[in-house]
């Protein structure tokens, strides 16, 4: 099994930065693909971002020039750099993990990150 531990959510004011981290760890041979959704109120999840072992990334559109994701692949490690933060970015973001060995989607259980308005 793998758990994903997030951290780096809170309150901040429009305009400010966060910067989310989630580790993966447990039982597992290699993690792949890493990303980040988020869920806001009232709404589905979306995709924000996710990232190769490569460094190849994929944005959502409206993220694009505001959001960076990483990864520390010795580390299984992925985080997401928020710039330039909205009032509708209020959501609970929430990192994703793809195990090839065992073809499982692992989920944390997501941290909450507040814009005020």
């Amino acid at each position: 099994q793998v758990q994903l531990v997030e951290s780096g959510g809170g309150l901040v004011q429009p305009g400010g930065s966060l910067r989310l981290s989630c580790a993966a760890s447990g039982t597992f041979f290699s993690i792949s693909d890493m990303g980040w959704y988020r869920q806001a109120p009232g709404k589905e999840r979306e995709f924000v971002a996710r990232i190769t072992p490569a460094g190849r990334t994929d944005y959502s559109d409206s993220m694009k020039g505001r959001f960076t994701i990483s990864r520390d692949n010795a580390k299984n490690t992925v985080y997401l750099q928020m710039n330039s933060l909205k009032p509708e970015d209020t959501a609970v973001y929430y990192c994703n993990a793809y195990e090839v060995s065992v073809a499982y989607y692992y989920w944390g259980q997501g941290t909450q990150v507040t814009v005020s308005s």
